[in-house]
């Protein structure tokens, strides 16, 4: 054994060949791309490599226009409602105004009628107090004077039936008992208090005032307890009487009371009378 077979060398150990071959392939392999890379860029024959650009959709919005738009559609909507307001609370307005009118009309007319009426009513009563008047002036001279049986005193009723002109009177009234009671009535199918008198003292030949005013004018005054069939019964003051009516003994009269009960025959204690006159 050699005596330096113990001491290690210095020098590098060898690379396998192996491992040097695949180090110089890959280098190469490097080497030849560069190579390549570079003759590609310097060659000027070679072609651009194409790009492709795509186009977007011009979109052409006029926003201001269409805002401008907007506005006049709504303020268009907004004056259309208003008007359409204004034209609702005006025909609300005339339907109130109408319905005012109406009822204002209706009170004046109401009130024209009312007015007639109570100067009708004056100018009646202004003829009847003219024709009372009249009579009582000519009551002397127009006057018949007819006899007839006594009443007794106190009783309201006569000791004997009527005779004569006072059952002419008396006969006739009793006849027209049921039928109507009308304003104005002189007969035949209807009267009123006066027309109904009237119409029965000319079963005697004598002739009375229309009115009633007139009628309680006539002949001479008489107390209701000496009372005798014909005798003009009155309601009210003599000369301006309101209502007649004819006793016709027993103690009961005849008379065209109203609408509702028309000619009536009744006790004088269903309507007590105010007076009587005699012109019998």
């Amino acid at each position: 054994m050699s005596h330096t077979a113990h001491i290690p060398s210095h020098r590098k150990p060898r690379r396998s060949a192996s491992k040097l071959a695949v180090r110089a392939g890959v280098a190469g392999g490097v080497l030849s791309t560069l190579a390549m890379a570079g003759t590609a860029s310097a060659s000027p024959s070679a072609e651009p490599v194409a790009e492709t650009t795509l186009e977007m959709p011009v979109l052409n919005l006029d926003l201001g226009a269409d805002v401008s738009s907007a506005v006049t559609v709504a303020a268009e909507n907004t004056r259309l409602a208003a008007v359409e307001g204004e034209l609702t609370a005006q025909e609300e307005s005339a339907r109130t105004g109408a319905a005012a009118e109406a009822k204002q009309a209706k009170e004046e007319a109401q009130k024209k009628a009312d007015a007639e009426k109570a100067e009708k009513t004056a100018k009646e009563e202004a003829v009847r107090k003219a024709e009372a008047e009249r009579s009582s002036r000519s009551s002397g001279s127009e006057r018949t004077t007819l006899k007839s049986t006594a009443a007794p005193q106190g009783t309201g009723t006569v000791s004997a039936p009527a005779t004569g002109s006072a059952a002419a009177i008396v006969n006739f009234a009793r006849a027209q008992v049921g039928k109507a009671y009308v304003m104005g009535g002189t007969g035949p199918s209807s009267f009123d208090c006066s027309g109904l008198v009237q119409a029965a003292y000319r079963q005697a030949g004598i002739t009375l005032p229309r009115m009633s005013q007139a009628q309680s004018s006539e002949g001479t005054s008489v107390s209701l307890s000496a009372l005798q069939p014909g005798d003009i019964l009155y309601w009210g003051s003599r000369g301006s009487a309101y209502h007649v009516a004819i006793y016709v003994g027993g103690g009961k009269f005849v008379g065209a009371q109203n609408p509702s009960t028309g000619i009536v025959e009744r006790n004088l204690s269903y309507d007590k009378p105010t007076g009587a006159v005699r012109v019998l």
